[in-house]
């Protein structure tokens, strides 16, 4: 496929500068200099915009004013003009507009009213980690040494996005979009509900699901293992033990490992490691699932509030206040 990452995502919040601290503690590392020359560690001043990146994946985040929370534009990258050209005609297929220029296009989903953004950009390049040692049944690795996840105390930074879950108010509509218009894969479904769809070799890097309003669910970061999930949830929630979700479990589509946090607007974020990679389209069979069969292999059954967000009402009569 043409695309290979998701370049970058703008989320429109109603408080912004509390959000924004949020992701600083979540780890993420701010990009624009009035945010970096502000912030002490502790606080940020007031700022139209807050803009942060990832340790391999550059500038993934800018934060904006909104009345409501939503998912304003998502990025995605491509190699080359022509792949553009290719996008630009199946988006046209579909009767939907676009908007380009020599470097990118620009195009709405009509089912979750999310820009997308296709844009050139480098391919990501992650240099592999060493692996920490580990002992297990007659395996000794790891000899007279504590375990490496004991003994780190330097802050978790997430290294890349690795995907966005958005609610649709038409998923099928949505899912057309993502397929047909933009060229992404199909890894997974649950008939009727979500799709789990890839642009890169990650299981996924969109999921849309069935919803009564469009908004986003939760957006989803790379960590280097179960340790770094385990570390950084345990110090988000040391700061505000409000902040927690769902986790620490281990999700059955996908098989990564996950632990769900709550920004102060109401978006969900998730520390997660070891997605499944799908590197070639003819050795991977997409899943059908019912109901939330796929949704974990272990760990606490999700709250309501991860299924239903508790504001969801409230981004309704938002969204509906607003037409």
């Amino acid at each position: 496929m043409p695309m290979h990452r998701l370049t970058s995502i703008t989320i429109g919040v109603p408080n912004l500068r509390e959000t924004a601290e949020y992701y600083l503690d979540f780890g993420l590392l701010p990009a624009n200099d009035e945010v970096s020359s502000a912030y002490s560690g502790e606080q940020l001043v007031d700022a139209k915009e807050y803009r942060f990146h990832t340790v391999d994946g550059g500038e993934q985040l800018r934060l904006v004013y909104s009345p409501r929370r939503r998912l304003i534009q998502l990025g995605i990258g491509v190699e080359d003009p022509d792949d553009l050209g290719v996008i630009a005609s199946k988006l046209a297929r579909l009767d939907l507009a676009t908007k380009q220029d020599t470097t990118s296009l620009i195009a709405e989903d009509p089912g979750s009213e999310v820009q997308v953004k296709v844009e050139i950009a480098d391919k990501l390049a992650q240099d592999p980690i060493p692996w920490p040692l580990t002992n297990g049944p007659g395996r000794f690795d790891r000899l007279n040494e504590r375990a490496d996840g004991c003994l780190r105390e330097d802050k978790v930074r997430p290294r890349k996005l690795g995907h966005v879950v958005i609610g649709s108010t038409d998923q099928e509509t949505s899912t057309r979009f993502f397929t047909d218009g933009l060229g992404f894969k199909i890894s997974d479904k649950v008939p009727f509900l979500a799709s789990f769809m890839r642009c890169s070799t990650d299981h996924h890097n969109v999921l849309v699901q069935q919803a009564p309003v469009s908004y986003l669910h939760h957006t989803s970061w790379q960590v280097d293992n179960v340790d770094e999930i385990g570390r950084g949830a345990t110090s988000m929630l040391a700061k505000d033990p409000g902040r927690h979700v769902w986790g620490l479990g281990k999700h059955f589509v996908g098989s990564n490992y996950f632990w769900y946090l709550r920004d102060p607007a109401g978006n969900f974020s998730e520390y997660y490691s070891d997605i499944d990679c799908i590197v070639d389209d003819q050795l991977w069979t997409p899943g059908v699932w019912e109901g939330d069969a796929g949704l974990y292999k272990w760990g606490p059954p999700p709250p309501p509030s991860f299924l239903a967000p508790e504001d969801l009402a409230g981004l309704m009569a938002g969204a509906h206040g607003s037409e």
